[in-house]
């Protein structure tokens, strides 16, 4: 950049002369002088080391130390001479205390968030623009890109060939040309501008074959813009000298497209518009921990990072990152600096282009520190302490010291020689003496630039900090301008000042590589990756994304299934008959016994049923193994042995209650306290049950134990517990839903509907056993690959294929195997396929459930992940997270379309035009999901318009179920018999 900024001075766009501060990071640097870089042979060469402060006194004075151990304090102590204390006092003015540090911090913490929150009034000091960058790279990204950088160097135009080769390729140098713009296209109109950009694009393309290959490209843009996404932005203002007509207000990426396609340059497409700050994040080289914090201090001064796409209200996200660029240099414009700023502040303030603007830039930004240098040497020659009182044309000159002289004058090893060679350029004749003082001056204003870069710093680590809710932040901040190329001083003391402001931070800094080159590359090469990572996404989740025409589909054909199956023909709906002729009406009362087998631990409960309504006592007792794999007779022996210990603990000894038994293995029920075991399943496997009955088995063993009298009457699927359940609470409820572990429907046919069952009159409660609807291929269509993985790994492959593709057993394995695909195909983490992912089982259906919740920021989605071993990104979580939501979308809608088909059915028995009717649900799918009970309600509305369902969720169907079952069929039999 410097041979860039001499060449400028000798063609002659530029002079130290004539050139005014002005504002913005970017601004086209001062020309470099070309000066020797040795004193004169016949002038003794002072050495002198810069002592970095420790951490102790970082806060104190700035010192020197020279071989003869003589500090600058020593030399101005009090009564040196009043030559001595001006320097001193003059000095002083730059100091920063650590508590001015702290309020930097705290303050531009506060406005930052501010701007965040859309705060308007009044407005925040620093504007925190969202750039649409919503990823850092992971090292993998590769290709050539094109990279057009305009206004970065002032009146030139730079266009690039910039070669990723990814983790394991070699390093690739850019190609670039270098084109200077014209005085009268940067005054012309914008279509000339643009045009002779898309000009130069064509030349350099000329000059480096590629063939007729597409070509993406990234825009780095440095002027004042308002970005609304990746690859728009609309031009606020012209700055640095261009004046284009027709520009301001218009999107650049458009313009610049337009051109492009005047050109006939079809093959290249604009992907991204960058800035600088955002070039220099992104161009830093992948490390252990992703670089997501930029820091540029060039000509000007900003800083970018990553923060939470929720957190800015300029945004409508709530998920992912976004990278936002700080637009820090105008923090100050408010007063805040006040204390801060010097008389020689001011006068520079007053003499730029931007008087009262960029405040805090002017006292950070290289383009500005030169200029405070050559104030305070001008003063301190007026004053008579320099020079021996003189001065000089060039020393009055605005811009005749450079930033990158200040840094030459603080070389530790030669900097004495360049103070003497830079002070005989500008035409004074320095003493020995005089070399000391400049270099003190030169230290105090790049060492108060250097903290106050800082302070800023720190505010950003700490709005990072916060924003990620950890107590130890590690992070990366990439760096890069010409202060820190020129100046290792300046460097040294930013990494001391922000460890001791925000000691909670572990901060790495990395240089960046070219971020207006390599760094607007690789934001292009990050948006091409994305892209395709998200075309293979969609194309992943698409056959999930179900439509009303297919759930209509899923609507139609359960209905003709459940007509077969009420039929008693073939069909994937066995539609079983419960024998439950009603639900409770309320006026049941009295108290039951219940009983709930159906695992290893199983309970049994009193449940009182008064007009004040239901009360539940329940004790858990445990099967030993060796029970439940025995032989039946002990099994059920125990199971009574269980009920005899719970009567004498209520003081129920010797009363014989009513016992609605809930039974929860698969049965063929006869009647209503009839239900023929089919097989055992959950670790069961006592002898002598399968094909029997199962309230005769109970029966017997209550036989056994004399003493104790049982009354059986009812034998009960989970189901219909749930809908009994809630249907005490609201008369409507007619439907039973599950939506676990395991899924299945019950609800109230008109009896006449019912082959096999006598009577035409009443209704009965239907078993729909609904889980293997589709097990005669109808649900085909909608079966992806995945689903089919899934069911041949199962113990019941082609069985219960509805059941897989909605229950909560199946559906973390669904997402699992989605997730190996995805990292087949290079789409997550990074193409590495870890063991972890392999294991079966792996990823629970509880782990939906987690990261679909609302309230989960995305580090807990991804901590989720790390958790199961798995190398996630930012990028990962939130594809992972659409993964869940697809998987889980889908099942609610199949639920809902099967739910549709029940209700409709009912509406259409009774012949109404309008039904309201409730549905109890139980399952832990269902009640602890974040959207899934949503989805399925709006699946409802959608295919069965004319029904108003209401969704009620039940609490404890398997007993307090069981116990009402009891009632009704208790209450039923005394009308009758009355």
């Amino acid at each position: 950049m410097a041979v860039q900024w001499r060449e400028h001075l000798l063609q002659g766009t530029s002079t130290g002369q004539d050139r005014k501060p002005g504002r913005g990071r970017g601004q086209q640097g001062p020309p470099m002088r070309p000066h020797l870089l040795k004193a004169p042979p016949s002038l003794p060469i002072p050495t002198l080391e810069t002592e970095l402060p420790s951490r102790e006194n970082l806060w104190g004075t700035y010192t020197t130390q020279s071989p003869s151990s003589r500090t600058l304090l020593t030399m101005w102590e009090p009564g040196a001479g009043c030559e001595r204390r001006e320097v001193q006092e003059c000095l002083q003015q730059f100091q920063v205390t650590r508590a001015q540090l702290q309020q930097i911090q705290a303050g531009l913490l506060d406005s930052m968030e501010q701007a965040l929150r859309g705060q308007a009034n009044p407005a925040p000091a620093v504007r925190m623009l969202p750039t649409y960058v919503g990823s850092t790279p992971h090292g993998t990204e590769q290709g050539d890109f094109l990279v057009l950088e305009l206004g970065a160097t002032g009146a030139s135009l730079r266009v690039l060939w910039v070669t990723l080769t990814g983790v394991d390729g070699h390093r690739v140098e850019p190609r670039s040309q270098e084109f200077v713009i014209p005085q009268e296209v940067m005054l012309g109109t914008g279509q000339q501008l643009f045009d002779f950009a898309a000009c130069c694009l064509s030349e350099f393309l000329d000059a480096h074959p590629v063939g007729n290959q597409g070509l993406q490209l990234g825009f780095s843009f440095s002027f004042p813009c308002h970005q609304t996404g990746l690859a728009r932005s609309t031009l606020i203002s012209w700055t640095k000298g261009f004046r284009c007509s027709g520009v301001e207000g218009q999107d650049v990426v458009q313009l610049l497209r337009d051109a492009i396609q005047r050109r006939g340059a079809s093959n290249i497409d604009v992907i991204a518009v960058v800035n600088d700050t955002v070039g220099t994040m992104m161009g830093c080289e992948p490390g252990v921990r992703p670089c997501e914090v930029g820091l540029v201090v060039d000509t000007g001064t900003n800083a970018c990072y990553m923060e939470e796409a929720r957190h800015v209200a300029a945004l409508d996200e709530d998920r992912g990152r976004v990278c936002v660029s700080v637009e820090w240099g105008s923090f100050g414009d408010d007063g805040a600096l006040g204390p801060l700023l010097t008389a020689f502040d001011h006068a520079l303030d007053l003499e730029s282009l931007n008087p009262h603007a960029q405040r805090f830039e002017k006292m950070v930004g290289g383009l500005y520190l030169g200029e405070l240098v050559r104030l305070v040497l001008s003063h301190l020659a007026q004053r008579g302490v320099l020079f021996g009182g003189s001065s000089s044309p060039a020393l009055q000159s605005q811009g005749s010291i450079l930033p990158e002289d200040v840094a030459a004058m603080e070389d530790p090893s030669v900097g004495a020689a360049h103070v003497l060679t830079i002070l005989q350029g500008l035409g004074l004749s320095p003493e020995v003496s005089d070399v000391e003082l400049v270099r003190s001056v030169c230290a105090a204003v790049s060492t108060r630039a250097a903290r106050l870069c800082a302070a800023a710093l720190a505010a950003v680590l700490a709005r990072l900090q916060r924003s990620r809710e950890q107590q130890m932040l590690q992070v990366t901040v990439a760096t890069g301008g010409r202060v820190f190329e020129w100046h290792r001083r300046f460097h040294s003391i930013l990494q001391e000042t922000v460890a001791l402001l925000v000691p909670e931070c572990d901060v790495s800094f990395i240089p960046s590589v070219d971020g207006g080159g390599r760094g607007v590359a690789v934001v292009t090469a990050v948006a091409a990756r994305l892209a395709a990572h998200r075309r293979l996404l969609e194309e992943t989740l698409m056959p999930f994304r179900l439509n009303c025409e297919q759930l209509a589909g899923v609507q139609a054909q359960m209905r003709e299934a459940m007509a077969k199956g009420l039929r008693g023909e073939a069909s994937s709906l066995r539609m079983l008959p419960t024998y439950v002729r009603a639900t409770p009406d309320g006026s049941e009362r009295g108290d039951f016994l219940a009983l709930d087998l159906g695992g290893t631990n199983f309970r049994v409960l009193l449940v009182r049923v008064t007009e004040g309504g239901v009360q539940i006592t329940n004790q858990v007792y445990s099967v030993p193994e060796h029970v439940a794999q025995g032989s039946g007779q002990q099994l059920f022996d125990h199971i009574v042995d269980c009920i005899v210990d719970f009567q004498r603990a209520q003081g129920l000894s010797g009363q014989s209650l009513p016992l609605g038994f809930t039974f929860s293995f698969p049965c063929k029920q006869l009647g209503l306290d009839q239900g023929i075991l089919l097989n055992w399943t959950k670790g069961f496997n006592a002898l002598d049950c399968e094909g029997r009955d199962v309230v005769c088995l109970l029966r017997e063993a209550i036989r056994r134990r004399q003493a104790v009298e049982l009354n059986v009457v009812a034998i009960v699927n989970d189901t219909v517990g749930t809908m009994m359940s809630c249907g005490y609470e609201d008369p409507r409820c007619e439907m039973g839903l599950i939506v676990g572990t395991g899924t299945n429907a019950c609800y109230m046919e008109e009896l006449r509907n019912v082959a096999g069952v006598a009577g035409d009159s009443g209704q009965m409660c239907i078993n729909m056993e609904w889980g293997a609807f589709g097990d005669d291929g109808s649900l085909g269509s909608l079966s992806t690959c995945f689903d089919d993985s899934v069911d041949q790994a199962s113990i019941n492959p082609g069985k219960q294929r509805f059941e897989k593709m909605i229950s909560g057993m199946y559906l973390g394995e669904i997402v699992r195997h989605i997730l190996l695909h995805l990292t087949s195909l290079g789409v997550l983490f990074r193409g590495q396929q870890t063991q972890r992912l392999q294991t079966r089982d792996i990823f629970k259906t509880k782990f939906l459930s987690d990261i679909e919740s609302d309230s989960l920021a995305l580090r807990q989605v991804r901590a989720i992940l790390e958790d199961l071993g798995l190398p996630v990104t930012s990028d990962d979580a939130l594809m992972v997270l659409e993964v869940c939501q697809a998987v889980s979308r889908r099942a609610a809608q199949l639920c809902g379309a099967g739910v549709a088909a029940v209700v409709e059915k009912i509406r259409e028995n009774r012949g109404l035009e309008e039904l309201t009717v409730s549905v109890g649900v139980d399952g832990t799918l269902y009640k602890l999901h974040p959207h899934f009970s949503s989805l399925v309600a709006a699946t409802v509305r959608q295919l069965a318009p004319r029904c108003t369902v209401t969704f009620l969720e039940s609490e404890d169907g398997s007993g307090k179920g069981a116990a009402l079952v009891t009632a009704v069929a208790c209450r039923l039999a005394q009308t009758t018999r009355v």
